[in-house]
């Protein structure tokens, strides 16, 4: 019988811990929780066969963070492929690795490493933390059956991408009425969709508990980030999980993967007066699905199965103008230029184009990580960066599982990964050069390199030896 077990652990950072960078070379200092931040693991196991999920509530992280947690996993029987580990984007948490900039780029250490996305000590403290939770869960396993469903929500997501009246796109901010009392008129339209949906797999034991849910949505997790600037907190996912143990007691753990939201944001384009409120945001998410789980049917699962493929995906190539602006800037400058608490923005301009040279020095390609576990009839698939939402949907339609969640945000941080039609158009998800420095078909590959992965897991061949569909 399926056996899952779930633990978590504080992550939440000290006072004056650093928190995600707000403004270009910043030091955000954390000043008050509005509420704490954890690392939830969740296992699924059949025999000797099992797999963890881990939901860490950060911004982002690095390759060497991730590497370190999944290699601390091998203590408990689990090899690194048999790990995800996934960054829910709270923008009101720190940052773990060199996000930032490239690691061959030289300079901000020491006082000054927190330029680079963070603290060691806080790198350390949290890695600690989130192999204890792997371990914890791993041993708190019992026998369970699984329940899987979904609604939609289309009022809680919006697309970020605006286009203007000039064909170009904007980033749309929240905004009162007795600002624009005609409303944001310089916009024509969404330059995309969003993802509706409200996934939930919940394990039951039998007893009627339910000892772990993992839940899905699509969003930036921004509220309090944009309403608070010094505060700690989850943001919506958190505040999700915490309803959810509202409903179903502190024994219950709710583990959220936000999924692909690149070009997704928690306030409408359209809609004056419009307030951020992720508890707002958690309570709306936990009504629906509450609803789901309480018209959900539960069935014995006996297949658990995974796959990792790596794939080389080119960098886009180099802009000449932008290059020798870029090295023409550091020439001159090859220190920092400050200005007053913040670094000089046309400087970190130029060291976000440095880096990506750097990166072509050793490859002229990234070594992309694409992660799916099966459990019974549900893919959990694992997706580095910050893709946008229309490969998500594209995978969902595609994909032979009967639910399919997409996590963003695993394994390592590779920056923005837009839809091709998205670079001409500009906008700060394809301008930024160090989070912006896949090839515009970058996103394709993803989505057919994952599509066939899931196509091998559900073939017919396999179905007879790890369970039918």
């Amino acid at each position: 019988m399926l056996q899952v077990g779930a633990a978590m652990e504080d992550i939440t950072p000290k006072a004056g811990g650093h928190l995600l960078s707000s403004g270009i070379g910043e030091h955000r200092p954390a000043e008050m929780v509005v509420d704490p931040l954890h690392v939830k693991a969740v296992v699924f196991a059949t025999g000797e066969r099992k797999v963890c999920i881990l939901s860490v509530d950060v911004t982002l992280f690095d390759e060497a963070w991730s590497a370190r947690v999944r290699e601390g996993a091998r203590a408990f029987g689990f090899a690194p492929e048999q790990v995800m580990v996934h960054a829910i984007q709270t923008h009101s948490a720190p940052c773990m690795g060199n996000i930032f900039l490239d690691p061959d780029f030289p300079g901000f250490h020491g006082e000054l490493e927190y330029m680079r996305g963070g603290e060691a000590d806080y790198f350390d403290f949290s890695a600690q933390q989130a192999i204890a939770a792997i371990g914890k869960a791993n041993a708190a396993q019992r026998p369970v059956q699984l329940g899987v469903g979904t609604t939609v929500r289309d009022d809680l997501a919006f697309n970020r991408r605006m286009i203007t009246r000039n064909g170009s796109v904007e980033m749309p901010w929240f905004y009162s009425s007795l600002q624009a009392p005609l409303g944001n008129t310089h916009y024509r339209h969404y330059e995309g969709p969003v993802d509706p949906e409200v996934g939930v797999l919940c394990a039951r034991d039998e007893g009627m508990g339910i000892p772990a849910l993992l839940l899905h949505y699509t969003c930036h997790p921004v509220n309090v980030f944009a309403t608070r600037h010094s505060a700690v907190s989850a943001d919506w996912p958190g505040a999700w999980g915490i309803e959810m143990q509202r409903a179903f007691g502190e024994a219950c753990m709710p583990l959220v993967v936000n999924g692909c939201c690149g070009n997704i944001n928690p306030w409408p384009g359209f809609t004056p007066d419009f307030q951020p409120d992720h508890w707002r945001m958690g309570r709306e998410l936990a009504a629906s699905a509450r609803a789901v789980i309480e018209r959900m049917q539960f069935t014995d699962v006996e297949t658990i199965d995974w796959q990792v493929k790596r794939i080389p995906i080119p960098l886009k190539a180099p802009d000449p103008e932008r290059l020798a602006f870029a090295e023409e800037m550091l020439a001159k400058h090859p220190e920092p230029i400050w200005k007053e608490n913040y670094l000089d923005g046309e400087w970190f301009r130029a060291a976000s184009i440095m880096s990506v040279e750097y990166h072509r020095k050793r490859s002229a390609t990234l070594n992309y990580e694409i992660q799916v576990f099966r459990i019974g009839d549900v893919a959990i698939v694992g997706w580095p960066g910050e893709p946008f939402v229309e490969g998500q949907l594209a995978l969902k339609i595609a994909s032979p599982a009967k639910e399919t969640f997409v996590a963003h945000c695993t394994t390592q941080y590779v920056g923005y990964i837009p839809i091709p039609e998205a670079f001409p158009r500009g906008g700060h998800e394809v301008n930024m050069s160090y989070w912006a420095k896949l090839a515009p078909e970058a996103l394709g590959m993803i989505v057919e390199t994952t599509t066939g992965i899931l196509n091998d897991l559900w073939s017919a061949d396999c179905q007879s030896a790890r369970g039918a569909k």
